[in-house]
């Protein structure tokens, strides 16, 4: 199969983990070990000025205070992704398309702390990751669809216009599917 980086993977009505209950996940990474993407239409009752509270950072030059912080999956869910546009050169950093950066170390976030102001930037807790080949599987069983990622629905578009919006992009019409399968 090809690499789905750079794309999103968008849930199916019919999909019953509610981890990923109706959500669009950006591929971050895929290759032969497995895959790790951000669920980027879940978010958290945490602003980003209560996450550095939370891990006592200070927080009193953040530009945006109130920015919502994001539920990026179940796996590792103490540590921050940020998402954002290619800015800076951050110790790790992930390039995940022409458009998108993945920036994991702290000094991203020190940075933020001291005023940098990054406007296309999604602040997530936690991951979504699959083994090699459990994506693929999960695919044939039609549990997702996917989509070339479009920065604009992950920075500008409400998250409840998300989901049906990244499924038009896989040419899915959601209203005209059923959640339930196997019945004829």
């Amino acid at each position: 199969m090809q690499s789905l980086t750079n794309h999103f993977l968008i849930a199916m009505p019919a999909l019953s983990d509610p981890n990923f209950h109706q959500a669009v996940t950006l591929i971050c990474a895929h290759d032969e070990q497995g895959c790790m993407g951000l669920i980027i239409n879940q978010p958290l009752d945490m602003s980003l000025a209560e996450l550095f509270s939370s891990v006592d950072m200070a927080a009193g030059k953040l530009t945006r205070p109130g920015q919502a912080i994001w539920l990026g999956g179940p796996v590792r869910t103490e540590q921050a992704f940020v998402l954002h546009r290619p800015c800076g050169n951050w110790e790790n950093s992930l390039i995940v398309g022409d458009e998108l950066q993945l920036t994991t170390s702290r000094d991203l976030l020190d940075a933020l702390a001291d005023g940098l102001d990054v406007p296309d930037c999604l602040i997530t807790l936690g991951y979504a990751g699959w083994d090699s080949g459990q994506l693929e599987a999960e695919m044939a069983d039609n549990a997702w669809v996917f989509a070339q990622a479009d920065p604009d629905l992950i920075f500008n578009t409400p998250v409840e216009q998300r989901w049906a919006k990244a499924a038009r992009l896989a040419g899915i019409d959601l209203n005209r599917m059923s959640s339930e399968t196997g019945h004829a």
